[in-house]
Parts: structure tokens; C-alpha cells; sequence
């Protein structure tokens, strides 16, 4: 049995299809059954549940071989940081109390820094609770940017006609698919072929550029001359507030974007961390998305 958190999040759905399709016994973990629906009707066993009631998660977790898990990205959070603490509190203590031997987690690259890294620091965090387990093999999926952030921009595209973050234009960062993600879970939580803690970095097909991803973009949704803006930090700041997100989030995420621009949070790109999926093939499905939106 294999336990999958966030089951019908951006990962976790791709990661439940891949091992349903591979013949294996599935529990799927979501928040309500009918977002859940589909996935038991593909063979998952379900639970509907709050992942922050530990009796919950370790009722989830018990008799499990493997489980994924991941921290919730609760952007709304008053303390983002408290609410990042106290979810992975509880994903340790349930691994802890179900024995579980095998886990396979979602971080990000950044997560093994010390500076100031905004959002990233909760991951760090998160990692260091989780390589305190004894007994337990840890595989560690240390991501980056997904190319799925971009859909928060679709309305901003659509009222403003831009792209807006506070990143550099010009700066090629890595970005990943979250299918490439899913792919390389799915295949840990399948093989289980490591002890220890095992780190694993997803760094994207390439490096891009927000300039550059704003143009692909564009071109695919018939907006050619689509622009990227820079904000400044503190007018990002004040944009996802007004979206609707925690100023705790916002703040965080313009550090992360900082840390990004001085160079903080980097990697080295290697044949092993560099996945398959172009920012193209995205871009095509966020354009099927856009048009029908």
C-alpha cells in the first residue's frame, strides 16, 4: 500500500494516476470525497480528511509501505511559518506513530540554505524534522518554481495584459513540470531502492527566464506582444495582498523572489536533475485553459 498526500493537488493526482496505472494499491488522501470521487473511481481507496488532525493522518498512514507527503501551501495563513511548523509537526508525528519505514517528501531547492530564502524556509524546516525520524529511508524531491504558477497569472493576463512578479527579467531560473515531479515520486514510492536519506533535485527541462516564458506565453495564447513587469518588491508585496493572500505569505514569497534575484537559492544543473518536459508543452496547455476561461 502506498499513502498519498494532497492526493488531488498538483503532484499528488499525477503521482496517484501513475501508480494506479502501474498496478498499484493506492490510498489517497484529499479534504472531500467528491474531489477524491474520481480517484476512487480509478481503483484509489480514499480518505476524506483534515491532514492537520494527526489521528487522522496516522489512521491514513498506518499499514502503508511508503507514503508521500508535502507541506499545504496555506497562502491565506495570518503566520505562514506557524502553519508550515505545526503541519509538519503533525506529518512527523503520524509517520512516527504509523512506523512508517519509507517516505518520499516534497521540498525544494533552497531547502539545504540557511539564509534568507522566504517561503523555502518552512521546507528547511520541514527537512530537518523529518531527518530526526529513526528508522525511517527518506527520499527528499527537491523542486523548483513550477510551471503550473503561471495560472495564477491568467487574470492578471486577461484585466492587465501582462505578466507581473518581482523577478528579474532577464534572470533564466530552473522551472519544472509538475508532471516531472510526479514522475520521479512515483518511481521512488514504487522502487523504494535507498536507505538513509536520499536527496533528489528537479531542476526543469532548462533554465528561463520570466521575459522568456512571458514571450512563449504569449505566442500561445495569441498574445504576442504579451510583456513581462517587474514589480518592485514591495509593490508585489502589496499585489498578493490584494489578491486576496496573507501579508505573512507575501512577504515571504518577495523574499524568496530576492533570494532568487541576489543569487541566494541556486543550483548546479546536471544530466541527473534535469527533466524532460519543455516549458512549451505547458505553456500549450495553460493557452487551452486561458481560451476557455
Amino acid at each position: 500500500m502506498i499513502t498519498v498526500m494532497g492526493a488531488t493537488g498538483n503532484t499528488g493526482r499525477k503521482i496517484t494516476a501513475a501508480l494506479l496505472g502501474a498496478g498499484e494499491k493506492v490510498r489517497a488522501l484529499g479534504r472531500s470525497d467528491s474531489k477524491l470521487a474520481d480517484l476512487q473511481r480509478a481503483g484509489a481507496d480514499v480518505l476524506a480528511g483534515d491532514t492537520a488532525d494527526a489521528t487522522f493522518l496516522t489512521n491514513a498512514f498506518r499499514g502503508a509501505d511508503v507514503v508521500y507527503t508535502l507541506l499545504p501551501m496555506e497562502r491565506r495563513a495570518t503566520d505562514y511559518l506557524a502553519q508550515q511548523d505545526q503541519a509538519g509537526a503533525t506529518i512527523v508525528s503520524a509517520i512516527r506513530d504509523s512506523a512508517v519505514q519509507y517516505v518520499v517528501a516534497l521540498s525544494s531547492m533552497g531547502a539545504d540554505s540557511d539564509e534568507a530564502t522566504g517561503v523555502i524556509r518552512g521546507l528547511r524546516a520541514q527537512e530537518g524534522r523529518l531527518m530526526q525520524l529513526d528508522g525511517v529511508n527518506l527520499f527528499l524531491l527537491r523542486a523548483v518554481s513550477f510551471f503550473e504558477n503561471f495560472y495564477d497569472q491568467l487574470e492578471v493576463i486577461k484585466h492587465e495584459g501582462i505578466v507581473a512578479d518581482s523577478v528579474e527579467p532577464d534572470l533564466a531560473i530552473p522551472m519544472v513540470a509538475a508532471r516531472d515531479i510526479a514522475d520521479a515520486a512515483a518511481k521512488a514510492l514504487r522502487v523504494r531502492d535507498w536507505s538513509g536519506v536520499v536527496v533528489r533535485e528537479l531542476l526543469g527541462q532548462r533554465d528561463i527566464s520570466y521575459a522568456e516564458a512571458t514571450r512563449i506565453l504569449g505566442g500561445h495564447i495569441g498574445k504576442p506582444t504579451l510583456a513581462y513587469v517587474q514589480l518592485s518588491y514591495a509593490d508585489m508585496t502589496n499585489a498578493l495582498v490584494k489578491a486576496g493572500l496573507s501579508a505573512s505569505f507575501a512577504e515571504l514569497y518577495v523574499e524568496m523572489t530576492r533570494a532568487f534575484n541576489e543569487g541566494t537559492v541556486n543550483a548546479r544543473r546536471t544530466a541527473e536533475n534535469t527533466t524532460r518536459t519543455p516549458f512549451e508543452d505547458f505553456a500549450a496547455e495553460l493557452a487551452r485553459v486561458y481560451q476557455t476561461s
